[in-house]
């Protein structure tokens, strides 16, 4: 394994200007002068770019530019000591020591983990003081090497202090060691780290939030999320931890594992500049959730993590709704925005709407003859281009539907490598008209070739080309000739079958879809029934939004309705009966109108989570029944969401209220009724 750190790559005494992008150029031609850059420029542009990310000073008068580059092939650390000291942005002035880390961007673990243990030793002020003190450049690099593991490369014996003076930098070290089991008494909590590049800073924010909650008495279990791999925290970790601190500046992998814990939250670089203030924090939060922030979720994504490794059926809910997450923001946009184009163009705007927003302008309309519209608001030539407009912006967001859905089904198994590959494969659905069922099996193919690759040993020279351009094209080529030579036919057909069965729907049969719809919508508000549902809706209306009458806009009217009757039924059951509620209960009845309104169903959570066997089944019945009387009385809808803001795009406005009020009714007289029982009973349990 190549050395991290050579004689070669220290300079002492560096006098390199007052400007950090200087510093960073000469650090560069250093690791290029020791033979260590396939590519300077390219290795000066990658630390240049992260640097514009987030300034890389830290307390302690310390900076660490540092980037994932293909300038090098093997990971390399430069040093110097600066005079005059130059600033990097940190709060507290200038840095005096300046390290340019240098991993390639194929990545070596062995390598990476190396690099994970100069950060945290980073934030130990005894190794930056030896640092500082050093008389050699041979005496640095013993000092790094030894707090890093590896033998000095070739130096001579560093002074006897060099030695103690690395070892007391280590001492922390055995602090930072997992903590014993939550049976020791100590207030958990536990946290993730992570930052874009997953080089320096992750680790960093790991040792200084560990060392803050050893001086506070507190158990810390921290999860880094960086490049040198991650093991995830234990479910009895989580499940016995008090609060979770998010230092991130990127998402945090299966992040509703810590669903409904109070919640700290910021960017990588406070715990390094503050983490006592973090670790305080989190304690009050653990001692009084009700004042915190939650992590977004429901218990059923807690217990599905409850068992350690995911079974294949949590894996495949957790994939399919990663990818339904992303999803949804192109349903919401493109549904939204042709339901307007329908509002201000008329409904024959889908023959010719493109066409007439691009040929025209604002400033320069025809009358609506010339147009070809004769539906247009207010018979507005104006209103006409307009619909036309938005009818346009809307088609082509939902061109992304399926694609997003399977190339973050990709992203779910694979991470990035999978994202492109994933993409493609959501287009070739699309070709071969295999629709979202099409997008999700493409996805899946295309997340497995990619994992599969990369776990491919290659040589370092090859390791930058393959993120970039070994996995796309061979994961593309691999799940694109599956898609399309094998599976393409039977995807249509099964595809073509699916459509053919709602088209046939008539009568009790469409009324029971309803029902089955009405009572996934409310079983979980908002877990993985609730989005398979809604899924299948906003899928299906992709299809048919251009449509003036298609049975999926009947389905997506279904699952809205039935979505907003949970919040809305408690929210009037707190104002019939209040004496049923506790007083926060009826604080979060006030917000559960607007909720419940706008189809946000997650507002009953809280009634939910205080009394699930008095008001889930009441809320079923009653999505059920909004569900049976919206498929039969034929309502259809073509935006996805909105609540009662969307009347405009609801077809058979009379029946989309009947069947709303209906249920509501029916959710909030079972939970009065099924509360009030309750309360009998307790006051006779009492006389």
């Amino acid at each position: 394994m190549t050395d991290l750190i050579t004689t070669d790559l220290v300079r002492l005494g560096a006098a390199w200007g007052s400007d950090k992008h200087d510093v960073i150029r000469a650090l560069a031609a250093v690791v290029d002068d020791a033979g260590r850059a396939s590519d300077k420029d390219q290795l000066i542009e990658d630390a240049f770019a992260r640097e514009s990310t987030s300034a890389t000073g830290l307390p302690g008068a310390i900076a660490i530019p540092h980037c994932r580059t293909t300038g090098v092939e093997v990971p390399t650390l430069a040093f110097a000591r600066l005079d005059p000291p130059v600033d990097f942005g940190a709060k507290d002035g200038p840095a005096d020591l300046a390290f340019l880390i240098a991993a390639p961007a194929g990545g070596d673990a062995d390598h990476l983990t190396i690099l994970t243990k100069l950060a945290r030793a980073l934030v130990k002020p005894a190794f930056t003081d030896a640092l500082r003190s050093a008389e050699s450049v041979e005496e640095v690099v013993d000092l790094i090497s030894h707090e890093i593991g590896e033998p000095a490369p070739g130096a001579k014996a560093a002074s006897p202090a060099a030695p103690a003076a690395a070892a007391a930098a280590a001492a922390p070290a055995a602090a930072a060691a997992p903590a014993a089991p939550a049976t020791t008494g100590k207030p958990s909590l536990v946290a993730v780290t992570a930052c874009p590049t997953g080089i320096a800073h992750t680790y960093m924010a790991a040792e200084a939030l560990e060392a803050a909650a050893e001086r506070a008495g507190v158990e810390l279990h921290v999860e880094t999320q960086g490049s040198a791999g991650s093991t995830p925290l234990a479910p009895e970790t989580i499940s016995q931890a008090g609060a979770v601190i998010f230092a991130v500046d990127v998402g945090v992998r299966d992040r509703s594992r810590f669903a409904g814990k109070p919640m700290v939250s910021s960017g990588v670089k406070r715990p390094i500049d503050d983490a006592d203030a973090m670790i305080a924090e989190a304690l009050r939060y653990a001692a009084d959730p009700s004042s915190a922030p939650r992590v977004e979720g429901t218990a059923s994504e807690v217990n599905a993590h409850a068992g350690g490794k995911q079974s294949f059926g949590a894996t495949a809910r957790r994939v399919l709704m990663t990818g339904v997450s992303y999803m949804i923001p192109f349903v919401a946009a493109g549904g939204l925005l042709i339901a307007l184009g329908f509002l201000f163009g008329g409904y024959d705007i889908t023959t010719d709407g493109q066409r007439i927003a691009v040929e025209n302008t604002f400033f320069n309309l025809p009358d609506l003859d010339e147009l070809g519209l004769e539906n247009a608001l207010l018979d507005s030539p104006f209103f006409a281009y307009l619909g036309a407009l938005l009818f346009t912006l809307g088609a082509a967001a939902f061109g992304f539907l399926v694609p997003a859905l399977s190339g973050y089904i990709a992203y779910a198994i694979a991470d990035r490598p999978g994202i492109a590959p994933g993409f493609v494969m959501g287009a070739v659905a699309g070709v071969i008209n295999s629709g979202f069922l099409g997008g999700i099996v493409g996805g899946v193919l295309a997340g497995m070739a990619a994992l599969w690759i990369t776990r491919w040993k290659v040589p370092t020279w090859m390791r930058g080309l393959m993120p970039v351009l070994v996995i796309p094209l061979l994961a593309t080529l691999i799940s694109g000739f599956i898609m399309v030579v094998v599976l393409g036919k039977p995807l249509a057909a099964l595809m073509e079958a699916l459509s053919d069965g709602l088209n046939s729907l008539q009568g009790g049969s469409a009324i029971v879809l309803g029902v089955i719809l009405g009572l996934m919508m409310a079983f979980d508000m908002g877990g993985p029934l609730n989005k398979t549902a809604y899924a299948f809706a906003t899928t299906g209306l992709g299809a048919a939004a251009t449509a003036t009458d298609a049975p999926e806009l009947k389905v997506m009217a279904a699952v809205m309705l039935a979505g907003m009757v949970p919040p809305l039924a408690l929210a009037l059951a707190t104002v019939v009966r209040p004496g049923l509620f506790t007083v926060p209960e009826r604080e979060n009845g006030k917000a559960a109108w607007a909720m419940g309104a706008s189809f946000i169903t997650e507002g009953a959570i809280p009634f939910a989570a205080a009394d699930p066997l008095r008001v889930i089944p009441p809320i079923m019945a009653g999505s059920a029944v909004t569900g049976a009387l919206s498929m039969g009385l034929g309502v259809s809808l073509r935006a996805p969401h909105g609540g009662i803001f969307v009347l405009f795009a609801v077809d058979g406005v009379l029946g989309f209220l009947i069947a709303l009020v209906a249920g509501v009714l029916v959710a909030a007289a079972l939970v009065v009724l099924l509360k009030s029982t309750n309360k009998a009973d307790t006051d006779l349990a009492t006389v």
